[in-house]
C-alpha cells in the first residue's frame, strides 16, 4: 500500500487532537451520566462486582480482587483510581446512599485514609443490587465492547432512582467540572413521582418536594431564598454552616459544642478548623477560648470549645462563622452527560431525563417479559393439546424410526414411514400441526407430566401466563399503566430506604462579629540579628534595657495596638501589627519576621525598625548606596497595606540608612574608599516618598556609601577607621554634593 502524506495546518491538527482528548475525558472519565448518576469507573466497578457474584447476602471479597478484575476487564486506567472510587462508594459521610458495603478500614470523616486494598473487603449493598443491577438480565440497556473487545459492559446501569441527585457527584474534566450536592432519597422520589403524574411541573413546583440539598454531615443551609435560582439554572453557591450547641462546662465555664459540620469540612477540614480556632487565640483575636478538644467518635461529631464565664456566646459563634470553615460555601454546577453531551441541568431537566430513562428501561423490561410469557404460552398450549391426544402422540412416537421423523409428523403432519395402529390414527396425526417449539417440548416431556395433578397445575400455569401477557400488553400500550408500575416501584424503594432529613434549610442573617475593644497598653518590641521578633512586658524591658540594647538589633517601647515598620535595603516598607507578634518572656525566641509579614529573607535586609506612631511625629532621612538622599515626612508611612514602596531607587541602588530625625544637626557619609563628608542635615531637601532624592556625596567610579553617622550639636562620636579611632566631631562641616575628604588616620 502506497504511503499517503496529508498536508495540513499544524494548529488544526493540535486543535482537533485536543478537542478529541477533552471529549474523551469528559465522556469516558470525569462526568456522570444523568441516567444512572455514575461515572464510568463507578459503573464498571459495580458491574464487575455483580459479575463476580459479590452480592449483599454473600461473603465479602478482597478489594484487591475487585480492583484487579475491574482494571483487567473494563477500566485500564490504574488501580488507584478504581480503589479510590470503591472507597468513596462505601463512605456514608460522603454518599447519601453508600453503594458498596465495606468491611475494614475505609477511612473516616476526619481525613484518615483507607487501608491498602489488600487489607479491606467489600460487597454490593442491598440497594445497589436490587435497584441498580437487578434487571441487567432483561435486556433493558445496551451492552458495548470493552477496551480490548474481549468482554461486554453495560453502557449505563438500569438504576431505578434519580441517583445523580440523591448521591450527588464531583468531577473535574477538561474545561468544565461537575459539583452536585447529595439530596434526600424520599424527597427526590416524591418529586419524581409528582413529575410523572404531571410533566408540566416547573422547578419551583418540584421544590415543594425537594427542599434543598441533604448533606450526610447535616449542617444548616442558610440561603434558602437563593435555592430556587440555583435549581433553575443548575449553578450557584450554597452557604452551609455547622450546628452548634451550648452546654455547661466545668467550674462555671461554658462549652460550645459543634455536633454537625459543613459537608466541605470532610477530610482534613476538622483538623484545619481546630488549628484556625487555636490561631484565633494565639493572635489574640479573641481571649474567650480556654481549651478546644475533638471528642468525635463513631456516634458522631463532637468538637468542644471551652469558653470563659463571661463570653458572649452569640458573638463568639459569629466569630467562628466569619474566621473559620464552620460556615462555608458549596459551589453547585449540576453538569452531567445527557444524550451524549455535557449539559448543565436544572432540577426540572434532571427529573425529565430520569423519568424518560425509567420509561425506556421499563418498556424494554416488559417487552422482554412479554416475549418470554408468549413463548411460555406457546409451549403450555402445545403440552395441553398433547395431553388431550396423548394416546395418538404415543402412537406416533412408537411408530417413528427416529426423533426427526416424529417431529416432522407433529409439526408438518407427515406420516410417511410411521407405523400406525389404524387409518383413523394416521388421518388424525396428519392434522395435529404443532409448532416447532411445541413439538420439541412434547418430545422432551416426561411421563410424570401425564399425572392428573400435573396436568391441572399446567392448566393453572397457563391461565397465569395468559393473565401476565394481558397485564404486560396493557403496561406497554398504556402510558398511565406504565407510569403506575414505575411509581409503585419507587414507593417501595422509598418505604424501605428513606431516612429523616439531616440538613436544615433556613434563611439566616449574615454573621456579624463585634470585636471587643482591646485595652491599650505599652509593650516593648525587640528583634534579634537573626530576624526573630516578639514583644515583652515593659517592666521587664526597663529592668534589662542595657542588656537588651547590647544583645538585640532593634528595641523600643510602643502601644500594643500599634504597628512596627520595617524599612529594607530594597526600598520597601513592611508593617506588622504588634498584636500579630507573640508576647513572650525575654529569653523566648519569638517568631521569624517573614512568618508575619511579606518580608523575604532571601532578597531583603532590614535597615531600620520603628513604631509607626513614632514615624508619624517626625521626619525620616533616607540615604542610598549611590549617595542619593532625601527627607520624607513620617506621616507618609501611615499606610494600611502590609507592604509598600518606601522610596524610589535607581537601577542597582539600595538603601543604606534610614534615620528618624530628632535633634541631629549634621550627617556624615563614609564611602568604601575612605572618603568622609560632613554637612548640615538642613541641606537635604524634604521630598515625597516616591522621589529619588538628591546627591549627598560625589563618588568616584566604583565607590559607594558604606556608612552614615549622625551628630547632634556639640556632640562627638568616635568610630574605628583603618584599625584606628576616628573622632567624627573633629571632621570639618562642608557642603552637600562635594567629594569630601579622604581620611587615612
Amino acid at each position: 500500500m502506497e504511503d499517503r502524506i496529508i498536508r495540513t495546518e499544524y494548529s488544526e491538527v493540535m486543535q482537533k487532537s485536543f478537542i478529541d482528548y477533552a471529549m474523551s475525558v469528559i465522556i469516558a472519565r470525569a462526568l456522570p451520566d444523568i441516567r444512572d448518576g455514575l461515572k464510568p469507573v463507578q459503573r464498571r466497578t459495580l458491574y464487575d462486582m455483580y459479575e463476580l457474584g459479590i452480592r449483599y447476602d454473600r461473603p465479602y471479597r478482597k478489594s484487591a480482587r475487585i480492583v484487579g478484575d475491574t482494571m483487567g476487564k473494563y477500566h485500564p486506567h490504574g488501580d488507584s483510581s478504581i480503589y479510590e472510587c470503591l472507597v468513596v462508594m462505601t463512605q456514608d459521610f460522603k454518599k447519601a446512599i453508600p453503594l458498596v458495603d465495606g468491611h475494614g478500614n475505609f477511612g473516616n470523616i476526619e481525613g484518615d485514609g483507607a487501608a491498602a486494598m489488600r487489607y479491606t473487603e467489600a460487597r454490593l449493598s442491598k440497594i445497589t443490587q436490587e435497584n441498580f443491577l437487578e434487571d441487567l438480565d432483561k435486556n433493558v440497556v445496551d451492552f458495548l465492547p470493552n477496551f480490548d473487545e474481549t468482554e461486554k459492559e453495560p453502557s449505563v446501569l438500569p438504576v431505578k432512582i434519580p441517583n445523580f441527585l440523591i448521591n450527588g457527584s464531583e468531577g473535574i474534566a477538561v474545561g468544565m467540572a461537575t459539583s452536585t450536592p447529595p439530596h434526600n432519597l424520599a424527597e427526590v422520589i416524591d418529586a419524581e413521582i409528582a413529575f410523572m403524574k404531571d410533566d408540566t411541573l416547573t422547578t419551583k413546583d418540584l421544590m415543594k418536594y425537594v427542599k434543598g440539598p441533604d448533606f450526610p454531615t447535616g449542617g444548616v443551609v442558610i440561603n434558602k431564598d437563593e435555592l430556587l435560582s440555583i435549581y433553575e439554572t443548575g449553578t450557584g453557591k450554597i452557604k452551609i454552616r455547622g450546628k452548634v450547641e451550648v452546654e455547661k462546662g466545668k467550674s462555671g465555664h461554658t462549652n460550645l459544642v459543634i455536633t454537625e459540620i459543613p459537608y466541605t469540612m470532610i477530610g482534613m477540614g476538622i483538623g484545619k478548623f481546630m488549628a484556625d480556632v487555636a490561631e484565633l487565640a494565639e493572635k489574640k483575636i479573641t481571649n474567650d477560648i480556654v481549651d478546644i478538644s475533638n471528642q468525635s467518635s463513631k456516634e458522631g461529631i463532637r468538637i468542644v470549645i471551652e469558653l470563659k464565664k463571661d463570653t458572649d456566646i452569640e458573638n463568639f459563634t459569629n466569630l467562628l462563622y466569619k474566621k473559620t470553615k464552620l460556615e462555608d460555601t458549596f459551589g453547585v454546577n449540576m453538569l452531567a452527560i445527557d444524550n451524549g453531551r455535557p449539559e448543565t441541568m436544572s432540577l426540572r431537566e434532571i427529573m425529565r431525563a430520569c423519568a424518560d430513562f425509567q420509561f425506556e428501561i421499563t418498556t424494554r423490561k416488559y417487552q422482554n417479559l412479554l416475549q418470554k410469557e408468549q413463548n411460555k404460552k406457546e409451549i403450555q398450549e402445545g403440552l395441553i393439546k398433547a395431553c388431550n391426544v396423548i394416546d395418538l402422540v404415543i402412537e406416533i412416537l412408537r411408530g417413528s424410526k427416529d426423533r426427526a421423523m416424529a417431529k416432522d409428523c407433529l409439526v408438518n403432519g407427515n406420516t410417511e414411514g410411521i407405523n400406525f395402529k389404524s387409518r383413523e390414527s394416521k388421518a388424525m396425526a396428519a392434522q395435529l400441526l404443532f409448532t416447532e417449539a411445541q413439538a420439541d417440548a412434547i418430545l422432551e416431556m416426561r411421563l410424570y407430566k401425564l399425572i392428573g395433578l400435573e396436568l391441572e397445575a399446567l392448566i393453572k400455569e397457563h391461565q397465569q401466563t395468559v393473565a401476565n401477557i394481558f397485564r404486560y400488553e396493557d403496561i406497554l400500550e398504556s402510558h398511565d399503566s406504565m407510569s403506575m408500575v414505575i411509581q409503585d416501584e419507587l414507593l417501595k424503594i422509598k418505604k424501605e430506604y428513606q431516612r429523616p432529613r439531616r440538613t436544615e434549610i433556613d434563611n439566616r442573617e449574615t454573621a456579624v462579629y463585634e470585636e471587643k475593644p482591646v485595652e491599650e497598653t505599652d509593650v516593648a518590641f525587640i528583634m534579634d540579628r537573626f530576624g526573630y521578633a516578639k514583644t515583652i512586658d515593659v517592666n521587664t524591658y526597663e529592668k534589662n534595657k542595657e542588656t537588651i540594647e547590647n544583645e538585640f538589633r532593634f528595641s523600643f517601647v510602643m502601644k500594643n495596638t500599634g504597628k512596627v515598620c520595617f524599612f529594607t535595603n530594597t526600598g520597601n516598607l513592611h508593617t506588622v501589627k504588634a498584636m500579630d507578634l507573640p508576647q513572650c518572656k525575654m529569653r523566648d525566641k519569638g517568631v521569624p519576621l517573614d512568618n508575619v509579614s511579606n518580608f523575604d529573607t532571601s532578597k531583603e535586609m532590614i535597615v531600620m525598625a520603628a513604631s509607626q506612631s513614632d514615624l508619624n511625629l517626625f521626619r525620616i532621612l533616607f540615604t542610598t548606596k549611590m549617595s542619593m538622599m532625601k527627607i520624607v515626612d513620617g506621616g507618609e508611612f501611615d499606610v494600611s497595606k502590609r507592604t509598600v514602596a518606601a522610596t524610589k531607587l535607581m537601577d542597582g541602588d539600595e538603601v543604606v540608612s534610614v534615620e528618624i530625625l530628632h535633634t541631629q544637626k549634621t550627617v556624615i557619609l563614609r564611602s568604601n574608599e575612605g572618603y568622609f563628608l560632613r554637612f548640615l542635615i538642613e541641606q537635604v531637601p524634604e521630598k515625597k516618598k516616591a522621589a529619588v532624592g538628591v546627591r549627598g556625596m560625589r563618588l568616584t567610579k566604583n565607590d559607594f556609601v558604606r556608612d552614615v553617622f549622625y551628630l547632634e550639636d556639640m556632640e562627638n562620636k568616635v568610630i574605628e577607621h583603618n584599625g584606628k579611632e576616628l573622632s567624627l566631631g573633629h571632621l570639618k562641616v562642608t557642603g552637600r554634593d562635594t567629594k569630601g575628604t579622604k581620611v587615612r588616620v
